[in-house]
């Protein structure tokens, strides 16, 4: 974690959620901030002695997760490890692993996935989340697969496929999009309507109508 700072269970539930308010701009409707809300609530609530507490603060935690989840589509369980001001940039298609762990000061976007692209015979799966360092900053898209490890003071690229390690103050990019010439509008058109109609003359002609009418009309086709 970043030096000269408190560990983050060092620090209480409300001032995590202080910073993750500070972080979204100090706006509570942001669905960001609204889901890191509930998976600090989560978190915290996982390491009650009680566990009578536990139990009731685990289905109040449920119902929450639920509505992010199913709502603004930001999917963080209360067992993976997220650290101080995490930022989620927009929501939508956010997949964080049950035991990925994440440094401080990150950044994600919509779209990305910090998971496993499955699991080899004999793996555990609380060791098969990636683990990102501090202020990595994570593209709309990407996808982090598999116990591997990104540095600190990384950038990964908007749909960026990451399988290997990652070292500190590097950037990934995925490849670029390439650019294919497209055939003018009215040449295509011609094109397709060339083989539309072919493909029904073949048809017809297939289906036997022409020597069937022969027998019916033999004036007409001798």
């Amino acid at each position: 974690m970043t030096e000269h700072q408190p560990r983050l269970d060092q620090v209480s539930l409300w001032d995590l959620i202080k910073e993750d308010h500070r972080t979204h701009y100090s706006d509570w409707t942001r669905p960001g901030f609204r889901a890191m809300a509930v998976y600090r609530f989560g978190h915290w609530a996982l390491r009650r002695r009680s566990y009578t507490l536990k139990l009731v603060l685990s289905v109040i935690h449920r119902t929450a997760f639920r509505f992010v989840r199913n709502v603004y589509g930001i999917e963080i369980r209360p067992t993976a490890t997220v650290g101080r001001r995490f930022h989620i940039g927009h929501q939508g298609a956010i997949v964080v692993h049950a035991h990925a762990v994440i440094g401080d000061d990150c950044l994600i976007r919509q779209g990305a996935t910090l998971g496993i692209g499955g699991l080899e015979r004999g793996t555990d799966f609380e060791e098969s989340g990636p683990i990102i360092g501090n202020r990595v900053d994570i593209g709309a898209g990407a996808m982090i697969v598999g116990r591997l490890t990104i540095g600190d003071d990384v950038n990964i690229g908007p749909n960026a496929v990451v399988l290997v390690n990652v070292p500190s103050n590097s950037t990934v990019l995925p490849p670029p999009a390439r650019i294919l010439p497209r055939p003018p509008q009215n040449a295509a058109l011609q094109t397709s309507t060339a083989t539309t109609a072919g493909a029904i003359s073949a048809a017809i002609l297939s289906s036997g109508f022409f020597l069937r009418a022969t027998d019916y009309l033999p004036g007409i086709y001798a």
